[in-house]
């Protein structure tokens, strides 16, 4: 099965990747556009309301349910990656760029090949991703919270579809989304399996391969079970402010452990990179870096679309938050589903998961992810239109009332 999952993967990620990109660029230019608009003056709940969570509990929630584990699998090995390719490149092979080097390459320069990879990484973990996040997110909320409509993507499309919304376009919306989320958590679990995997071995010599992944996804979707039985504020909540205050640890220890000057000077050079080649690496025509704009920044634009609840620093609450969205897509919006509804999406997750590496690894759920997130994007484009729509209505509400 694996060749046939890693034909499907290059094949839709060469045909659309300048979609793919041109599509995260058009969520940063509408997200920017929102913040400095009137629009940005809409509160979700009602101009009345409270927030139900602290900032600090919230954001712990933000970071844990939508990077943990990227942030974790890719933090060191994407820089590192972008910067050998860089070092060497460009490497031409019969008239075309073979190398998977960001931009132009470096050609030997250590401090440019150093620019190009830190610029590139942050490319994928920065405005992009978290534009894609907060758009979606705002919709749920702006339709659920300040409208009364069930907390599920077909709501954010009432401003369009109307009562249609109940029929079979809504159950078309809600389809997709339950199928780019299970599949976005398939290689969430994935990669956090290959990682832990790793790591057990380098460290106490356990043996690495499908089985041993296999088993480390079982035994997390067991605990993200027990954080799915507890709930939102006992489950995900407590386990989210546990992996940020895990981070801030591990980022203390570096600072100290490290060239204090040397840390605060990197970050702010690599600020500066990002900004730099922000539109270069924003180009989706005509690129020189095939190999970079289609393996990397074409298939992190897709995982960022369907990855808008996933993943963590210990990764059990990507499977439990991603669950616990599952079920309640899957349950009409409902915030309060039955137990046992609950249990059954964690457990369907956890097998998706271990089914797709048993059929071709990595390549599979990564393939899965760039089938679902392709019709998923055209979806969420539709539904930014919806959006914009809806904050306009409740725009001129609060006009005419304060």
């Amino acid at each position: 099965m694996e060749p046939f999952f890693t034909s499907l993967r290059g094949e839709l990620i060469s045909s659309f990747d300048s979609f793919f990109i041109l599509t995260g660029n058009i969520f940063v230019f509408i997200c920017l556009a929102l913040i400095v608009s009137p629009m940005g003056k809409v509160r979700i709940g009602g101009m009345e309301s409270t927030p139900d969570f602290s900032y600090p509990a919230w954001f712990s929630m933000l970071f844990a349910a939508g990077m943990g584990i990227g942030l974790v699998f890719f933090g060191v090995s994407e820089p590192m990656s972008h910067f050998n390719a860089a070092l060497t490149a460009p490497i031409v092979e019969g008239g075309l760029r073979t190398d998977w080097a960001p931009l132009a390459g470096a050609s030997g320069n250590v401090n440019m090949a150093v620019e190009q990879a830190m610029a590139g990484t942050i490319y994928h973990w920065a405005l992009h991703p978290w534009s894609i996040y907060a758009l979606l997110a705002l919709g749920l909320a702006l339709f659920s919270y300040n409208k009364g409509l069930p907390l599920t993507l077909r709501s954010i499309f009432y401003p369009l579809l109307g009562e249609r919304i109940w029929g079979w376009p809504g159950h078309i919306i809600d389809i997709l989304a339950v199928m780019a989320t299970v599949f976005g958590l398939a290689t969430s679990l994935g990669f956090g399996a290959s990682q832990a995997s790793t790591g057990l071995n380098y460290l106490f010599d356990t043996p690495t391969g499908l089985s041993t992944e296999v088993i480390l996804i079982f035994c997390i979707t067991m605990l993200a079970l027990i954080s799915v039985v507890a709930g939102l504020d006992k489950g995900v909540k407590v386990l989210s402010e546990l992996n940020m205050l895990l981070a801030v640890l591990l980022l203390i220890f570096v600072v100290c452990v490290g060239l204090q000057l040397d840390v605060f000077k990197s970050y702010a050079d690599n600020l500066t990179a990002y900004a730099k080649h922000f539109i270069d690496l924003s180009t989706p025509f005509s690129r020189e870096d095939k190999n970079f704009s289609q393996g990397w920044t074409a298939f992190k634009e897709v995982t960022s679309f369907i990855g808008i609840v996933l993943v963590v620093v210990f990764f059990v609450t990507s499977s439990d938050s991603g669950a616990l969205v599952v079920d309640t897509i899957a349950a009409g919006g409902k915030a309060h589903s039955p137990l046992l509804q609950r249990i059954f999406w964690c457990l369907f997750e956890g097998i998706v998961a271990i089914s797709l590496m048993l059929g071709g690894g990595l390549i599979a759920t990564q393939a899965m992810v760039v089938s679902t997130g392709l019709p998923f994007a055209v979806v969420l484009l539709v539904a930014v239109f919806s959006l914009i729509k809806g904050l306009w209505r409740e725009l001129k509400v609060i006009q005419k009332h304060y």
